[in-house]
Order: structure tokens, then C-alpha cells, then sequence
């Protein structure tokens, strides 16, 4: 099949599309299990606190299995990795339309959070495979559109169909386009280069485990107090756990994630612009409808309409983010992106402020589009910041610390909020920690080299 879409020039659209599709899969049942849990554990007989790890238990393990993935694919094919992932996330979507408890929705979620992120930093790498440095930088427009619109359309489409046939209808729908897309991708996708080395294993533990520790007590932070052992103990695992990793990666012939990388300016001052971009954005996130509901007294529906205009600006400006890179660069790009999104941040402060449903809506607005033209030139930057061979593992890196900004910008934001509920006393400091977030993700972007973006002439396809 590949000569026939290469003889029409259409191969790498098609791994462009298989790749988001099997991404997609993965991604959009979140926010639909997120607005439905309270339903979820009446019917399961599973308290809200029991049914929040549905959530928090799959972005958990997920964070800490990337790397182990993305280094996976690196060495033994993405291609591989990549249908692995697929062929999990249509079982066990399959699998869980029959959950019969909250403990085995909760396994089966983590499961497919696991085994369904191995499609994000291998679709990256599939993608960087057989676009030309021109053509990548819009391929992760399209890239983070998918990221973006998945949850989007999830919550659109699947809220409704919830609504009228119940809950285990999206793990229908879930499996039943994830079987399509694998259809796609095992047409499509020829594999990556693979290299036969020993897969360092001591590396993956501690990272891991450091990992684990952080995330555990960021997630536990704001119900117990940082002097709790449930806070302190987690995070001086974490601590120790990296410690012995960077002390394990300088000695090892094949490291999981070489440590010369971090010298590269394109390389760590993206994956911390992403870092604290996800914190400014999701803390954001997570608070904006619960102020919006608390400021302007609507209904949760119409707050939800509200919110949209931030998803659907995101979803808009990451073609807009690709187009730029390919013609300004990555570093202007991801700045200019990072400076909407703070004045975002500041109207929607001002809104709440002064009452302002103008000003709020057109802060979510330009949140959302600075987050959308950031993120392709940073994840641009990451990638190309490597030889090709440690895409996979960069990549991974580069989600991995955006996952743990998402969760430190929601526990910082919501401990803002909390710490003063008075009037907008409250939201106002909270939306000022996420500007402030915001900013530095604005400095870091501007630690990046500036390179002059690749020409048309210059591009030429890898594949």
C-alpha cells in the first residue's frame, strides 16, 4: 500500500491521519467520564471519592509509563509500540462496558491510561518519521489539534449520548472507532528504525519511582497540608528516586534518556515552557467554571457553553501555531503564544474582578488561543532538538513534564482560591498564580535558539 500512496504523493497524509486517529481513540472519553462520575457511582453504589480515581489513577500511571514507552518504540519500533496500544485501548474499552464494580472501572481505566499512552509519543515519532522539517512543524498542528478537540468532542457528542443511553455507551463508541483506526494503521504504517541495545531498566525504576513520588504528593497536597507524610514522604522519594537516576544515566553505555540533552537550549527550554504552560492552563481550567459559576450565577450548562469558547479557540490556533513555526520560527511562535495567553489570563482575573462576563469570555478566548499556537513550536523544538533515533523518548519527556505542570498548576491555583474566598479575593489570586505561571513559561520560551524556520525549498520528505 505504501508505493501506491507514495506513487500519488499522499502517504505521509495518511500516516498524519492514522496517527491521529489512533490518539484520538485514546483521549476523548475523558472528559465525558469526568462530567459523568457522580452517575457513574450511583449506579456502581461507589462514593465520589472512590469514583475520583477513575481519573486520577489513569493520568497517574499514564504520566509514569510514558517514558518507558516512548523509549520502547525508540529502540524496538514505533509502529510496534503504536498498534500495541491501539489493540489495548479497543479491548479493554471493549472490556469495561461490562465493568461490574467501581474497583474493577478503576483497574480497567488505569489499564487503558497505561497502554493507551503509548500512542502519543509514538505517534509523534511516526509522524517526524516521514514529514520534512517544514511539513513538521504544521503535522503538530494538526498534532495538538487532535490533543485539543478530543475532549472537546467528546464532551459535545458524548455528554447527550450519556444522557440517553447511559455511561457504558462511550466505552462502545470508544472500542468501535478504535478497531477503525486500527484498521488504518495496520494498512498505513511501516515501522521505524530499531536499534538492538540492552533497555535500561534501573533508569526506568527510579524515573519512575520519582516520578510516582512528585505526582502523589502534588495529588494529595491539597486535602492534607505540605507538613502531612502523605505530602512530605512522596516527595522526598521523589527526590532520592532522581537523584539515583541522574547517577544511574551518567554511568549507563545506553541511558533512557541521555543527560547531554539537557545542555541543548532546544531541548530544555521548550520542555519547561510546556511545563509551565500546562500549569497556567490547567489550573485555569479546572477553577473557570466554578468561578464563572459562582460570579455570574448560571447554570452548569450554560458555564459549559462558556467554557467552550476556550477548547474551541485551542482546537483553532494549533493549525495557526504549525503554520507559524514553518514561517517565523519555533521560538517566536511559542513566545508570542505564551504572551496571549497570560493576557488571557489577566482578562479573565479582570472579569471576575469587575463582574464582566465581556472581558472573562474574551480572557478564556485568548487562553486558549495562546496555548494552542505555543504547543506545536515547543513540541517541534523538543523533537528536533534530538537525533532521530531518541524522538520517542524525547518526546515522552517533553508530555511527561506537562503532565506534572497540569497537576502542580491545578493544586497551586485551587490552594490560591482557596486560601481567600471573600468577595473575588480568591479567584482574583488565583488567576494572578497562573499569570505569574504563565510568565515564566513567556521567559523560557526566550531561552530558545532563534533559528531562521526552513524554506519550502529546503524541506524534503524522510520517508
Amino acid at each position: 500500500m505504501r508505493a501506491r500512496l507514495e506513487a500519488r504523493g499522499s502517504y505521509p497524509t495518511w500516516v498524519l491521519l492514522a496517527s491521529l486517529a489512533g490518539m484520538f481513540v485514546t483521549t476523548f472519553p475523558v472528559t465525558i467520564l469526568t462530567v459523568s462520575l457522580r452517575v457513574i457511582g450511583q449506579e456502581l453504589d461507589a462514593s465520589e471519592t472512590t469514583m475520583a480515581w477513575v481519573i486520577s489513577a489513569p493520568l497517574l500511571l499514564s504520566a509514569i509509563s510514558l517514558p518507558l514507552l516512548g523509549k520502547v518504540g525508540d529502540l524496538r519500533g514505533h509502529r510496534r509500540v503504536f498498534l500495541a496500544g491501539s489493540i489495548a485501548s479497543a479491548v479493554i474499552a471493549f472490556v469495561t462496558v461490562f465493568a461490574w464494580n467501581a474497583p474493577s472501572l478503576i483497574v480497567l481505566r488505569t489499564l487503558a491510561g497505561m497502554l493507551g499512552a503509548a500512542t502519543q509519543p509514538s505517534s509523534m515519532a511516526l509522524i517526524w518519521n516521514v514529514f520534512g522539517p517544514l511539513q513538521r512543524a504544521r503535522a503538530m498542528g494538526y498534532w495538538s489539534m487532535t490533543g485539543a478537540l478530543a475532549p472537546a468532542l467528546g464532551l459535545v457528542v458524548g455528554g447527550p449520548l450519556v444522557d440517553l443511553l447511559g455511561w457504558r455507551v462511550v466505552f462502545v463508541i470508544q472500542g468501535t472507532i478504535a478497531v477503525a483506526a486500527l484498521a488504518i494503521a495496520l494498512a498505513v504504517l511501516d515501522e521505524t528504525p530499531t536499534r538492538n541495545v540492552r533497555f535500561d531498566v534501573a533508569g526506568s525504576v527510579t524515573l519512575a519511582l520519582g516520578m510516582t513520588g512528585f505526582m502523589l504528593a502534588l495529588g494529595r497536597l491539597r486535602d492534607v497540608g505540605a507538613a502531612s507524610p502523605w505530602v512530605w514522604l512522596p516527595a522526598l522519594l521523589g527526590c532520592v528516586s532522581l537523584v539515583v537516576f541522574t547517577a544511574i544515566e551518567r554511568r549507563t553505555a545506553e541511558p533512557l534518556l541521555p543527560l547531554e540533552y539537557f545542555s541543548l537550549r532546544d531541548f530544555t527550554a521548550p520542555i519547561l515552557a510546556n511545563g509551565f504552560m500546562g500549569a497556567a492552563y490547567m489550573g485555569a481550567f479546572v477553577l473557570a467554571p466554578l468561578i464563572f459559576l459562582e460570579t455570574f450565577g448560571s447554570s452548569v450548562t450554560v458555564a459549559s457553553l462558556v467554557m467552550l469558547l476556550r477548547t474551541g479557540a485551542l482546537t483553532a490556533a494549533s493549525l495557526l501555531g504549525g503554520y507559524l513555526t514553518g514561517r517565523v520560527g519555533a521560538r517566536s511562535t511559542a513566545s508570542t503564544g505564551t504572551v496571549v495567553m497570560t493576557l488571557g489570563l489577566a482578562l479573565i482575573a479582570l472579569g471576575t474582578d469587575h463582574g464582566s462576563l465581556f472581558w472573562f469570555g474574551g480572557g478564556l478566548v485568548l487562553q486558549g488561543l495562546g496555548n494552542g499556537i505555543a504547543v506545536p513550536p515547543l513540541n517541534s523544538a523538543v523533537a528536533g532538538a534530538v537525533p532521530m533515533e531518541d524522538v520517542g523518548i524525547a518526546s515522552a519527556a517533553n508530555r511527561l513534564l506537562s503532565q506534572v505542570g497540569n497537576a502542580f498548576g491545578i493544586t497551586i491555583l485551587t490552594l490560591a482560591y482557596g486560601s481567600d474566598q471573600m468577595g473575588h479575593g480568591g479567584a482574583t489570586k488565583a488567576f494572578a498564580v497562573g499569570g505569574a505561571l504563565s510568565v515564566l513559561a513567556v521567559l523560557t520560551t526566550l531561552a530558545m535558539e532563534k533559528r531562521r524556520p526552513t524554506r519550502r525549498g529546503d524541506d524534503e520528505s524522510t520517508s
